[in-house]
């Protein structure tokens, strides 16, 4: 398969490193120092101990420069998608599939979903409607990415634990084309069972994300520390107990117990989650995706979230302050 990697970052790179060495025909989409490091030396996969360099692959910043794709891999964070809308034609045909790996809820939630809410605009994620009215929702696959990896140098990625992308189809069919991507991404070692109802998948996700990410940004702690600590294992429980109310009033189940799957995050151990990995390196932060959406999804459902609400108010605050100190920065860099 031709496939190519739209947003080549942990996850991203992590996927597109191992279909490549299952032999598909991979392209990245990356840029800055990690596209360079990748065209330069190749994208370094460490896993188990062991590194394995992936040298046969396109690294670009321009996917005008690709071609048609069978498969697109959207890997970007959901408030980055909007700025590369405009080039998806180059690279999406008629047959072309793209597979959504955001966490949160995505720009498509009610899209082929049916009932009184198809076709709502998830405005935290998807202002205006501009990727919903951009992005053929017959085109796309959901995909939920549980592994744990991080850039741990430009061209780097390190792979912590986990394999498992659960894909599925919008409307739940199990379709001959998420088949088809499902055995491509288990001949590249990973787990990927098409489920047909990718919702509840996203939700069981996102219950993680939703707590665990904004509290580690808050804290500067890890999963462990976060599940280990008193207060915040139960600060974590409470957020999760709220977002469990609005996804259940939307018609989504949970295959797990709220403790089985804070048990699960205290078991990966002294990781980082990607929203505090932002913090770190000063990156915007993924806020409207794992909460804003959540809160707004809690709006349409007459759900009472004070918990949510309280912690998004904070994440946002410490995003904007992240965001002036980087530009009263850059002000003192050029003056000096």
């Amino acid at each position: 398969m031709k496939i190519c990697v739209v947003g080549a970052g942990a996850i991203g790179g992590f996927m597109g490193a191992r279909l490549a060495q299952a032999g598909h025909e991979v392209s990245l989409i990356a840029r800055g120092a990690h596209l360079e490091a990748i065209r330069q030396n190749g994208l370094k996969l460490v896993q188990e101990g062991e590194a394995l360099v992936v040298r046969d692959i396109v690294a670009t910043d321009d996917m005008t420069e690709l071609g048609r794709q069978d498969v697109v891999l959207m890997a970007l964070k959901a408030h980055q998608i909007s700025a590369v809308v405009g080039q998806l034609s180059s690279i999406v045909g008629p047959d072309t599939v793209m597979v959504t790996l955001q966490n949160g809820i995505p720009w498509w939630y009610f899209q082929k979903l049916g009932g009184a809410h198809e076709g709502r605009i998830v405005e935290s994620v998807d202002p205006g409607g501009v990727l919903a009215r951009a992005i053929d929702p017959d085109c796309l696959i959901g995909c939920i990415a549980y592994p744990a990896t991080v850039i741990s140098e430009p061209g780097v990625i390190s792979h912590v634990e986990g394999n498992r992308f659960p894909i599925g189809e919008l409307d739940g069919s199990i379709s001959e084309r998420a088949q088809r991507v499902s055995e491509a991404f288990i001949g590249a070692g990973f787990k990927s069972p098409v489920v047909d109802d990718i919702r509840s998948e996203i939700w069981l996700k996102l219950w993680g994300n939703l707590s665990f990410n904004p509290i580690s940004a808050l804290t500067h702690s890890t999963l462990e520390g976060i599940c280990r600590f008193p207060l915040t294992r139960e600060l974590a429980a409470t957020m999760m107990t709220e977002a469990k109310t609005i996804a259940e009033k939307l018609g989504s189940s949970f295959r797990v117990s709220l403790e089985r799957r804070i048990e699960g995050a205290e078991k990966v151990g002294r990781h980082k989650t990607s929203m505090l990995q932002d913090v770190e390196v000063g990156k915007p932060l993924e806020v409207d995706g794992m909460l804003g959406a959540v809160i707004e999804l809690a709006g349409v459902t007459d759900v009472e979230v004070p918990t949510l609400k309280a912690i998004y108010a904070c994440v946002c605050l410490l995003d904007d302050t992240m965001k002036a100190e980087s530009i009263y920065l850059k002000g003192r860099s050029r003056v000096a």
